[in-house]
């Protein structure tokens, strides 16, 4: 297989990993987060946890199963490529956040790390639950 047919394996789990971040984190956003937390947003640690960071997860988790999910054989066992498939998009949207919000760059700040903490948690999940499915 030539690079261009490569490339647009990763292409596509790119996109089907966009596809459920962006479904997900529309239906978190507007169910959970619209309805729980107010304008004035969450108050606590706890409350952030369980109203921003938990639900978080579970989209990271689930935009990186189904990429790794449509990474065809015999890419998917070969390590690296399979994390490029199945990670970046989560990865990708971490940086765009990042990137529209300079106030969560605070390397000091809980923010910062509790969303990178969910992003590796996410993946990490992600990979393991494809991996468990695949093989069974």
């Amino acid at each position: 297989m030539d690079l261009g047919e490569r490339l647009m394996v990763l292409v596509r789990c790119w996109a089907v990993g966009i596809v459920v971040l962006v479904v997900s984190e529309y239906v978190q956003m507007t169910l959970v987060y619209g309805n729980l937390v107010g304008p004035r947003g969450v108050g606590s640690f706890g409350a952030a946890l369980a109203l921003v960071h938990l639900p978080n997860l579970v989209c990271v988790v689930l935009a990186t199963w189904a990429a790794a999910r449509v990474h065809p054989e015999p890419w998917r066992e070969m390590p690296v490529r399979h994390l490029a498939a199945a990670c970046a998009a989560p990865a990708a949207a971490q940086v765009l956040l990042l990137a529209l919000r300079p106030g969560v760059l605070d390397l000091s700040g809980q923010a910062f790390w509790m969303s990178a903490g969910v992003l590796l948690a996410g993946c990490a999940a992600g990979l393991l639950l494809d991996r468990l499915v695949w093989t069974s």
